[in-house]
């Protein structure tokens, strides 16, 4: 899971924050520090759209996800490259717990698909294509499976549906020390940077995993209360049946549309030897392997943009 945060510093220009700050013992948790109301499943996706001059409504369009700890923003780059090379209107979307999206009392593929299907048919679309890096890859494989009617095609960036790495272990650490963070809120936004991240690399000796989760800190400019964009207490429950994904296949017969997985030679998140496996959940599949680490889409921005468009324009008949 942490090294689906790597490698992000190049794009995102992150300010890196070195000095320290005194700790505090009578700010609340950061996770407590202002109150979200949870939302009914499904959900409302915050989400940008993505139109060209050429964007044909006659066609679906594409609805991409983030991965862990990510939002809509990160795909901005890439919406805007795909729009002007293809037909379609293309929405990025923030998925449960994260980004501008509700705060829910789950976080699964099956309850994450319901929301993807909840903002095709609140915006008339009977079809789309699919895009989901990690996590949301995991939410747009379920989606295809569960509801092909729905699905055109589908683009799996970097994420197996046999395994995942098992680096769990790190990443309950990590998440712990989030939702144990303490920020005073008369501390500027500055400062209290600078103490989240103090405190978060006692849990990781990643500078860029922490940096890339600093995008997620905010602080309401009326109370002065920091928090987490993302649902840090929620997503921490739920880390332990990140490993249960196969299980939500277990009923679905194999999704047999045009398929492409866009994967990177320096990630784990893939293994050529489960490759038979996966053309068994889907027959129709073809995989690419780019010289890139998890963030494929970052590290190999032109290449993955040319396949993207390519697959996208593809006609059917020839998928």
């Amino acid at each position: 899971m942490v090294l689906l945060l790597t490698k992000t510093l190049r794009f995102l220009q992150i300010c890196r924050l070195n000095a320290k700050c005194p700790a505090t013992s009578r700010a609340p948790p950061l996770w407590g520090a202002t109150q979200r109301l949870y939302a009914s499943s499904p959900i409302d996706m915050s989400f940008e759209l993505f139109e060209g001059q050429t964007s044909d409504p006659s066609q679906a369009p594409l609805i991409t996800m983030h991965g862990l700890f990510g939002s809509k923003q990160n795909w901005r780059g890439i919406s805007k490259a795909l729009v002007q090379r293809t037909n379609r209107k293309i929405y990025a979307v923030d998925a449960r717990n994260h980004g501008e999206s509700p705060h829910t009392s789950s976080h699964n593929s099956p309850d994450m698909s319901g929301d993807v299907r909840r903002f095709l048919e609140t915006r008339a679309h009977p079809r789309a294509c699919l895009m989901g890096h990690s996590m949301g890859g995991r939410t747009m494989m379920y989606f295809a499976h569960k509801y092909p009617e729905m699905t055109e095609r589908l683009i799996v960036v970097d994420i197996s549906p046999i395994s995942v790495p098992r680096t769990t272990g790190e990443m309950q650490r990590i998440f712990d020390a989030m939702v144990n963070i303490a920020l005073p809120p008369e501390l500027p936004l500055s400062e209290g940077r600078k103490l989240a991240k103090q405190q978060l690399l006692a849990a990781t000796d990643s500078n860029e995993t922490v940096e890339f989760i600093m995008l997620n800190l905010r602080k309401d400019p009326q109370t002065g209360a920091f928090s987490w964009a993302c649902n840090a207490q929620l997503l921490r429950e739920f880390l332990p049946r990140f490993h249960d994904y196969r299980s939500h296949f277990a009923s679905l017969p194999p999704y047999k549309g045009p398929t492409t997985f866009i994967c990177g030679t320096r990630s784990p998140y893939m293994k050529r030897e489960d490759w038979p496996q996966v053309l068994e959940m889907f027959p129709n599949a073809e995989i690419h392997w780019l010289d890139a680490h998890h963030l494929v889409h970052f590290d190999q921005p032109q290449q993955f943009i040319s396949i993207v468009t390519e697959f996208l324009n593809r006609p059917l008949s020839a998928s």
